[in-house]
């Protein structure tokens, strides 16, 4: 399979992902839950980032996440941790988990198996395990819809998140040509520059996910930022070496109206120094429903700019040379 192929089925893997979560038998929590850390990285590790966003309105408890070997000392008992890997051999997650497990923390595993999936079983922590064998960033929707499930069976969230996703899917599918034509339009925009992608707080995860999807893709450095923290800082650096920048914000109805303003200043002053600014509304009627269009409409873009390239968008040669690299050390 390619890359569209992969993203073509996004739909297909939500729904199945649905099916997933709402068949696998978990148990209990054994003690209250203070806090939340996700643990993941990468096509793994998006997810909680992007979760810890979608949730934070509505979570009584603090959650975070975490791409790292170590983690916060906050972590114990009545810590949830969240370990994502695909593979279930992600080498930084494994040793966090380790470093959880010390800290008697209460343990809920997302894999398609591997040592994760191991680990998980020898000592009984719950587990949701999906398909494997394919490119982690490519599953993301099994792996990320998965997040939700175990938020609600640990008492963190309500269940509106399924409602949600439902209309999610039925949104990409009643919308994919029209995706799909707007996202060639915005490649052929970003085809040749250094992509900038600004969204608003609360939707910084998406915005992370569009720029890994241009880095692994369509093997482009890019960078992102979020509004309103790029006013205070990055917004004085649109002075020198920006004729090969190309803007792109994502937008959403939902978006606090002080930021909308804050957005809409900004576009002027970028509109100074570069005239290849685009913005992309979101469409739905909850913040899964927009998250979902513009991870949907960003995978897109990412493959369409690797064609463009002439890369292999799923080839990732050196990321598996420094696995190797370090698997010796």
């Amino acid at each position: 399979m390619k890359m569209n192929d992969y993203i073509s089925d996004f739909t297909n893997h939500l729904t199945e992902a649905l099916e997933i979560g709402r068949s696998t038998m978990l148990d209990d929590s054994v003690a209250e839950i203070h806090n939340v850390l996700i643990c993941g990285l990468g096509g793994s590790g998006i997810g909680g980032t992007i979760v810890a966003d979608l949730v934070a309105e509505h979570i009584n408890v603090p959650i975070c996440a975490s791409k790292d070997y170590s983690i916060p000392n906050f972590v114990d008992e009545n810590t949830l941790v969240i370990a994502s890997s695909y593979s279930g051999n992600t080498e930084e997650t494994l040793y966090a988990l380790e470093a959880c497990q010390n800290r008697n923390a209460q343990i809920a595993c997302v894999t398609s198996g591997g040592k994760l999936a191991e680990l998980a079983k020898s000592k009984g922590f719950n587990l949701i395990q999906i398909p494997g064998g394919q490119p982690p960033r490519a599953m993301f929707g099994y792996s990320f819809t998965q997040l939700f499930f175990l938020l609600h069976h640990y008492g963190l969230i309500n269940d509106s998140f399924q409602l949600e996703f439902e209309k999610g899917i039925a949104l990409l599918d009643e919308y994919e040509e029209a995706i799909k034509t707007e996202a060639k339009f915005l490649a052929d925009k970003l085809f040749g520059t250094t992509p900038v992608i600004y969204t608003a707080a609360g939707f910084e995860g998406v915005g992370i996910r569009f720029r890994q999807q241009i880095n692994e893709n369509s093997k482009m450095l890019c960078w992102h930022h979020v509004v309103p923290e790029m006013n205070h800082n990055e917004l004085l650096g649109w002075r020198v070496n920006t004729d090969k920048l190309g803007v792109i914000y994502f937008r959403n109805s939902c978006d606090y109206d002080r930021n909308q303003v804050r957005i809409d200043i900004n576009k002027e002053v970028l509109a100074k120094y570069t005239d290849n600014i685009s913005e992309v509304w979101s469409k739905g009627d909850s913040r899964i429903e927009n998250s979902l269009y513009h991870i949907h409409l960003g995978d897109w873009v990412s493959w369409y700019l690797s064609e463009m390239n002439n890369v292999d968008a799923i080839e990732i040669d050196v990321i598996n040379f420094l696995k190797g690299s370090l698997a010796k050390v």
